[in-house]
């Protein structure tokens, strides 16, 4: 079982930068992917960034020169660092992790960050 814990959301201003953290607890050695989903108002669940256990990274299109997903592994932490926000960008940004360990996805509380125009 694998548990997960969001930081870093909050209120900024269009053109700023936010870096979020998704911390990783419990069987963390059968995470295979890690990825930060979001949620607006009114819509659903989409993909930000993925990450693999070898570092390989993936983007939504519309994060594509815009964020870079790390992770930390001596802190089992998975990083996601958003530049140039627009007001487009507000939702609820949660962290999940997929596991080897009976291929299960888990999934954090969720961090809010707001983006003022």
């Amino acid at each position: 079982q694998v548990q997960l814990e969001e930081s870093g959301g909050g209120l900024v201003q269009a053109g700023e930068s936010l870096r979020l953290a998704c911390v990783a607890s419990g069987t963390i050695f059968s995470i295979t992917f890690t990825g930060w989903y979001r949620q607006a108002p009114g819509k659903q669940r989409e993909l930000v960034a993925r990450i693999s256990t070898g570092g390989t990274a993936t983007y939504a299109d519309s994060m594509k020169g815009r964020a870079t997903i790390s992770r930390d592994s001596a802190k089992n932490t998975v990083y996601l660092e958003m530049n140039n926000l627009v007001p487009e960008d507000t939702a609820v940004y949660y962290c999940a992790a997929d596991s080897a360990a009976g291929w299960s996805r888990s999934w954090g509380q969720g961090t809010q960050v707001t983006v003022s125009s």
